[in-house]
């Protein structure tokens, strides 16, 4: 199954980590320090350029979206039906 992140952003959920909410998370160093070597690394995709509100971690890359975690969550679990 498929879940749509924002935009025209549309990822696999089995490729899904975590999701994560920016404002909470980014408090942590070391998740700031996550966030900027996967930049570095070109692994970081951005939705769209508005106000982030939540990064969703995949195998292969990090994606910074406008969506809230909430959101997020609602459209896993219509996928799994729970």
């Amino acid at each position: 199954m498929f879940i749509h992140i924002g935009e025209d952003t549309v990822i696999n959920d089995g490729d899904i980590i975590g999701i994560f909410d920016m404002d909470t998370s980014t408090v942590n160093k070391a998740t700031r320090d996550y966030l900027s070597k996967a930049e570095k690394e070109k692994r970081v995709v951005y939705v769209n350029y508005e106000l982030p509100k939540s990064f969703v971690v995949t195998d292969k890359f990090v994606y910074i979206g406008p969506l809230n975690t909430g959101t997020l969550l609602k459209r896993t679990r219509q996928e799994f039906n729970l």
